[in-house]
């Protein structure tokens, strides 16, 4: 399977999705530009017609990796048009909060002057998260969004 060719009109909205050989000879006759490089999106120097078809965002998350796979609902049944793999930073971001808390630690252990006692800031607001699973739903949500702004999707699920 090999990933679709998004499409924007000049007016930057989103069409359905083309083959990398008809966005090839939109971009060598002159017909289109490259708009941006991942993901692949090229804009029509022309306005074209605004035909759509179902397109669904499937969403896999997982602890390291997380599946996107754009899903169109044709009469042969349902074709992948488009799929990543997210790679999260997970135990990157863990390993860069050791390496803080280790500093912070040395530091607040030296024997150099009075440091006030602090046990009035331990609460943590409603809805936290630990960073490293906060930026997995960051990634995976900005990712949605720009795939959002790029096709005529009609709806999304998530496993």
């Amino acid at each position: 399977m090999s990933n679709r060719v998004f499409v924007l009109n000049p007016d930057q909205s989103p069409l359905m999705p083309c083959t990398a050989k008809r966005a090839r000879m939109l971009l060598t006759a002159g017909r289109a530009a490259v708009w941006r490089r991942y993901p692949f999106t090229i804009i029509l120097k022309v306005a074209s017609g605004t035909r759509s078809q179902p397109l669904a965002l499937k969403i896999d998350p997982g602890s390291r990796v997380t599946g996107l796979a754009l899903v169109m609902n044709g009469k042969n049944g349902k074709q992948c048009l488009w799929g990543a793999e997210l790679a999260h930073r997970g135990m990157a971001i863990k390993l860069k909060l050791l390496a803080r808390r280790a500093l912070r630690s040395s530091r607040r252990s030296r024997k150099l002057r009075y440091r006030p006692a602090r046990f009035l800031n331990r609460t943590r607001q409603a809805g936290w998260l630990p960073p490293s699973l906060m930026h997995r739903v960051l990634t995976t949500l900005s990712w949605a969004r720009k795939i959002d702004r790029f096709t005529m999707m009609d709806s999304f699920s998530l496993e």
